[in-house]
């Protein structure tokens, strides 16, 4: 398998460091943040006093790049982050079945607020429908499908994209505010919003513990 990844840019790093991290030893970023700004997701908050006008400024600059994804999602905010696929579920109370559920706690991804939810959602549909709609051309390659995704507004330095097998697929975080949005260009095409991982970043863990 091939992967096309970089470093992170600024803004990218900004959004990306502000997400709460668990497990194997990393710092938990909301520690001690005190209660998350109503509408903003529970994943971009941290421990500095700064961080409600950190997560302003990146929604801000967000909405500004993304105008289309902004207006659809603008009357979406407050409430609770709910559960999505791959996220974290209660223990079951089978000793076997419990300790295969921790040693796959790995897996395991940040709930997202309605308004999270929302906008990886109208991400994804803008990214599927660039790719896969009527008269797009198909990207032959990973080169092909990182030019294409950074015409769209995804830098390359936001996410991965590889091949698995004869499949096409990337992983990217959403510039300046996330979540994650998640896509394999098969038959069918499959293009999804998600939480980062709990150990960090969108692309899924390939190890635990």
């Amino acid at each position: 398998m091939i992967r096309t990844s970089t470093r992170p840019a600024a803004v990218a790093v900004l959004a990306v460091g502000l997400l709460a991290l668990t497990a194997c030893g990393t710092l938990r970023a909301d520690a001690g943040a005190g209660p998350t700004p109503p509408g903003v997701d529970s994943s971009l908050t941290s421990a500095s006093p700064t961080a409600p006008d950190l997560v302003a400024s990146a929604r801000a600059a967000h909405d500004k790049a993304f105008p289309d994804v902004a207006a659809r999602c603008k009357g979406v905010i407050g409430g609770s982050p709910t559960a999505g696929p791959g996220t974290p579920d209660p223990l079951p109370t089978d000793p076997e079945a419990a300790k295969y559920a921790e040693n796959h706690a790995f897996k395991q991804q940040k709930r997202l607020t309605p308004e999270a939810r929302c906008r990886g959602e109208a991400h994804a549909q803008r990214i599927r429908k660039a790719l896969t709609g009527p008269g797009a051309p198909a990207p032959a390659n990973e080169a092909d499908l990182t030019s294409a995704l950074a015409r769209l507004g995804y830098p390359a330095d936001s996410g991965s994209v590889y091949r698995a097998g004869d499949t096409l697929g990337f992983s990217y975080f959403v510039p300046e505010t996330g979540p994650c949005v998640t896509g394999r260009l098969g038959t069918p095409a499959t293009v999804t919003a998600h939480g980062a991982y709990l150990e960090g970043g969108c692309t899924e863990p390939r190890g635990g513990h």
